[in-house]
């Protein structure tokens, strides 16, 4: 039975046990149990993303962190469950939904280096902590003389690295580190318009089953919701669902609203970042409803899509199954 019943209930929010997953989804529980007049009960589960040492390339990025957070919610053993949105599988699941996107906090990657390093004053031969396909890209990219290794864990398991001398930086997500208090720790915020991110990266997603049927919990939901963070999210990952690609495949793409326009750039990588394709496109939604901007990021992302593909996307970035 649903730990939800009527406001002044309790709500049970499923989350990754790691300390930034729970940091976020305290951060969202808080305003979650407010808007619903609820007590708030967290449900720690472990995910594959979790327990597995292998590379997320090898694992496979998409789903590695989601599954079992949307086992339990269909389980029934929680009521709602709290994702890093980049994390989440872009097909759409038929007994789940999407029930809120809260505001964006920031999408940048931040490098954290010895002594105060940045990207550009890296010296030649530095040792890159990364466990991500598309920042290894970037940094063969940017930075051709320096060497990513593969790296897995926490983020002060990372950080680790970095302060006993066994890495010269690592690349993190700033909200991540935000998130932790770990801010002090960025010595270079890199561009998104140099350096895109993972689709979604820097937001949250909290996903419901599609018959919660409780009013209370709806409301609250609408409340945290931000309909111009979940526009601009749904418009970058349109680009992985068209171009077929998994959450960690070599693709960066950013979406924001600036004078009435929806703006959507994104780019693909080969794996050494040797070579890139860039497709950036703008739409003007007829309004800021939530049905306009959805429409607005799907005609953008549909002609950002056409055009890596036409240019020979698929073959930089094969589509998942086959990779």
């Amino acid at each position: 039975m649903s730990g939800v019943s009527a406001a002044g209930g309790v709500i049970r929010v499923g989350t990754r046990g790691s300390a930034l997953a729970m940091a976020q989804t305290r951060q969202i529980s808080e305003r979650l149990g407010k808007a619903a007049k609820a007590e708030i009960e967290l449900v720690p589960i472990t995910t594959q993303g979790d327990t597995s040492r292998a590379s997320l390339a090898t694992i496979g990025g998409t789903g590695v962190f989601a599954a079992a957070l949307r086992e339990a919610l269909l389980a029934d053993e929680c009521d709602v469950v709290v994702h890093s949105l980049k994390d989440l599988p872009t097909a759409e699941h038929e007994g789940l939904r999407l029930g809120a996107v809260p505001k964006r906090a920031d999408a940048r990657d931040a490098l954290c280096a010895r002594d105060g390093l940045t990207l550009a004053t890296l010296p030649a031969g530095a040792r890159v902590g990364t466990g991500s396909p598309r920042r290894i890209a970037q940094l063969g990219a940017a930075r051709p003389d320096v060497v990513a290794v593969d790296l897995r864990g926490n983020v002060d398991t990372r950080l680790g690295k970095v302060e006993a001398g066994e890495l010269d930086a690592v690349l993190l997500a700033a909200a991540g580190l935000g998130r932790l208090g770990r801010a002090d720790a960025v010595t270079d915020l890199l561009p998104l318009a140099d350096w895109p991110t993972a689709p979604g990266q820097g937001a949250l997603a909290i996903e419901v089953r599609r018959a919660s049927g409780d009013r209370s919990l709806e409301r609250a939901l609408e409340a945290i919701d931000h309909g111009l963070t979940r526009a601009t999210v749904l418009a970058e990952r349109l680009v992985l669902a068209g171009l077929e690609a998994g959450c960690s495949a070599p693709i960066g793409a950013t979406a924001f609203m600036e004078d009435e326009l929806l703006f959507l750039s994104a780019t693909v990588y080969s794996a050494d970042g040797a070579r890139q394709l860039v497709s950036s496109h703008a739409a003007t939604p007829e309004s800021r409803s939530a049905a306009d901007l959805a429409d607005a990021a799907r005609d953008v992302a549909e002609r950002v899509v056409a055009e890596l593909l036409g240019n020979g996307a698929a073959e930089l970035a094969p589509p998942e199954e086959s990779q």
